[in-house]
């Protein structure tokens, strides 16, 4: 099955894509319906972070249910348990797996997650 393609973004790359029954999700960032970065802490952009990663999960018919790994860099590492308990209520039974690093982002923002999700065809 040849690879499929969901949605568009602004800068090269697809939001989500489908290869076989995996779905890959770009590195989601804390940007709002209007396209700008919000303002706030962590707690606010993890939540609008994994807003648009069920959103982009969405747009390849998926659920943050079919989730089995995710990637997140923080900006900063003592915001990991603030972090924490924000990604807890979205992954609340059986959490996929997870790799975290503190890493500088490439824009002025907290938080970066990436997703992959198994969902037969």
């Amino acid at each position: 099955m040849p690879k499929q393609c969901f949605g568009k973004s602004h800068v090269p790359l697809s939001p989500a894509v489908r290869a076989g029954d995996f779905v890959y999700v770009s590195g989601q960032v804390p940007v709002g319906s209007d396209g700008l970065v919000m303002k706030g802490g962590i707690a606010e952009q993890t939540e609008q972070v994994l807003q648009n990663v069920k959103a982009a999960l969405a747009l390849a018919g998926c659920s943050m249910d079919d989730v089995v790994k995710t990637t997140v860099w923080l900006e900063d590492a003592r915001d990991f348990g603030t972090f924490n308990t924000v990604y807890a209520k979205h992954f609340p039974n059986d959490p996929p797996a997870r790799t975290t690093v503190e890493s500088r982002l490439m824009i002025d923002i907290k938080i970066e997650v990436e997703a992959v999700a198994y969902r037969p065809v």
